[in-house]
């Protein structure tokens, strides 16, 4: 198997500038596992996560061959990919239900200083399932800024950008959307699990 070296992320821009055609694997690297574990907290099915990837990624490309050298060069790719990943999903999206599960519990931070003990790490376990189930059934437009800020770790404004919304817009959705998750968490069903 040959290895194929990577190329830091702050030369990207300039290599893709200088050569799209033998740089764009160096980007495809960079940023292939984001975006399918991106498109997976969005669906819910790993062939749908990896088809959006693929798709991403080709018509990054396209865009790429038709933009100038300096276009290239000023372009904020990490959000620029997140935002053609996450219109392909828009238009891709094969279920009308939200995903059930879309965050590995190891992504979530909910932190205990006494998780060495084996039924403590079940119960932060079973903790971390529930608030990945109950962020996979808010609303898109909540769990898209979510995981957009919290797990990909994307600014508002890098998200405001992205969904072509107002600042103030992003702030409040994920706002509305950790409330909601809050309200969630906190009802006689969960409020067992979040002892």
């Amino acid at each position: 198997m040959i290895e194929t070296q990577t190329l830091p992320l702050d030369q990207l821009n300039e290599a893709i500038a200088a050569d799209l055609d033998a740089s764009f694997e160096y980007m495809v690297l960079a940023f292939q596992d984001r975006l399918y574990r991106f498109a997976l907290r969005l669906t819910d099915n790993p062939q749908d996560a990896e088809e959006i990837a693929q798709d991403a990624f080709v018509r990054a490309y396209k865009a790429l061959s038709s933009y100038s050298p300096e276009r290239r060069l000023t372009l904020a790719i990490r959000p620029w990919l997140y935002q053609i990943a996450l219109n392909v999903f828009r238009n891709r999206v094969r279920t009308p239900h939200p995903p059930t599960d879309s965050l590995e519990a190891d992504e979530i931070e909910i932190s205990d200083a006494s998780e060495d003990r084996p039924e403590q790490r079940a119960t932060i376990s079973e903790r971390d399932g529930e608030l990945a189930r109950q962020v996979a059934e808010l609303p898109r437009h909540y769990r898209e800024v979510l995981v957009l800020h919290y797990v990909e770790d994307l600014t508002f404004l890098e998200i405001a950008d992205l969904l072509d919304q107002p600042l103030g817009t992003v702030k409040s959705k994920v706002s509305r959307g950790i409330d909601l998750l809050r309200r969630k968490l906190t009802t006689p069903a969960t409020t067992m699990l979040m002892r």
